[in-house]
């Protein structure tokens, strides 16, 4: 073969490789909403789609550099991959999902309307402050500023939602074994939980002034009685100030209001709807509805603002796929009725949009549609497949978050 021919051959296989990276994932159309998972199942009326999961930064950052996929599909080369290795807290905000991972020592980013992805609590400033150790809850206050309970620091560190460190407060004799974290909307109250402990009558909610970091006072103690707990796990801020705090030992939701004035509780220890065996985090919607995340059941439980099981979603299961859990762990609801939630074993976050929210609406529909057509990881794998994915296996201290 001549020397030109054997440069015509290569410069189609080329030209066919490059027409492949192109049109591969763009040819793919987007589910239409009558084929998605819907919650609750047909014949009731739906409430919930299954949207879909994020496991790393790839799957929702765009390949954007040029000549890449080509490059990639020349040479074998691979995007750089950054995964979960046990994520629990979660926090959402205008589309901006924030995951602690306790093995990692941060808080990972995934700013899905700017298409970035980035870690907070990595570095020390020049003072030496604001390096993570342990994430254990996360929150947001409406200016978009990020408060992170640190379980080995014993520490609330706060930070703006780019990861600049502001501040921190509190000590090992405030917060025994830190757990769950609520900042009211103007930032001036932060709620920590202290778990306690069989050992420890340390059983109640820290409230610290979140502007100074003075600490005010403690709600509750332990006990079993109304506005006490044993072994707390969460507490979130409803929209008209309502604190609800999972009280895990008593196998309850407690709810005060915002002068944290006892009110009522909902919930009870057993295996039906409405009950619960291994409660971990919780989190409030726009409309006041409360969402309870249950690690032995496999699911997270909607209430509404009364106490009352409206709908339940995902199982337990051995195999990852759509609100299939093992760990379920953190969950968050963002202010166009999103939910996010974590499950620890599988590495993931799964994402479920309320039908009223359009496909293309909310902080993170055009999102999804442009990188449906740009990356292989938007795909939804389909519930009742044979064989799912095992979980992630990604380098990394192995930290066990109970």
């Amino acid at each position: 073969m001549t020397t030109r021919s054997s440069l015509f051959v290569v410069l189609v296989a080329i030209a066919a490789l490059s027409g492949c990276a192109a049109s591969g994932p763009a040819q793919v159309a987007p589910k239409k909403e009558s084929d998605q998972l819907v919650f609750p199942p047909k014949p009731e009326e739906p409430r919930y789609y299954f949207e879909r999961q994020i496991r790393g930064n790839l799957d929702i950052l765009p390949d954007t550099e040029e000549g890449g996929s080509l490059r990639r599909a020349l040479t074998g080369e691979k995007r750089k991959s950054l995964g979960f290795v046990k994520p629990y807290a979660i926090a959402a905000r205008h589309g901006k999902i924030y995951v602690g991972d306790a093995p990692r020592r941060s808080v990972l980013v995934f700013d899905i309307p700017g298409q970035k992805f980035f870690q907070i609590g990595l570095e020390e400033d020049d003072d030496g402050h604001g390096k993570i150790s342990r994430p254990m809850g996360l929150d947001i206050d409406k200016a978009g500023n990020l408060y992170v309970l640190d379980a080995t620091l014993h520490q609330v560190l706060v930070y703006t939602g780019d990861g600049t460190y502001l501040r921190s407060f509190g000590d090992a004799t405030l917060l025994y074994k830190p757990a769950g974290i609520a900042v009211t909307p103007d930032g001036t109250r932060v709620y920590a939980v202290d778990i306690g402990g069989s050992s420890s009558d340390e059983h109640k909610i820290v409230v610290f002034d979140g502007i100074t970091g003075k600490f005010l006072h403690n709600l509750g103690h332990r006990g079993i009685g109304p506005g006490e707990f044993n072994l707390p796990r969460d507490v979130t801020i409803a929209p008209d100030g309502s604190i609800y705090v999972v009280d895990g030992g008593n196998f309850r939701v407690q709810k005060f209001d915002k002068d944290e004035k006892y009110l009522s509780t909902f919930g009870a220890i057993g295996r039906q709807s409405g009950q619960f065996s291994r409660p971990k985090e919780i989190a409030v919607d726009p409309s006041g509805n409360v969402y309870v995340v249950d690690t032995a059941f496999g699911n997270f439980q909607i209430f509404n603002p009364e106490g009352q099981l409206l709908m339940a979603i995902g199982e337990r299961s051995n195999a990852n796929g759509p609100a299939k859990y093992s760990l379920p762990a953190g969950i968050a609801v963002d202010d166009d009725g999103r939910v996010y939630v974590v499950d620890q074993y599988f590495g993931k976050v799964d994402i479920f949009r309320p039908v009223a929210t359009p496909e293309d609406g909310g902080w993170i529909g055009k999102f999804n549609k442009k990188a449906a057509e740009s990356t292989e990881s938007t795909k939804v794998t389909q519930p009742n497949a044979a064989s799912q994915p095992a979980p992630a296996t990604i380098d990394g201290p192995e930290t066990e978050v109970k």
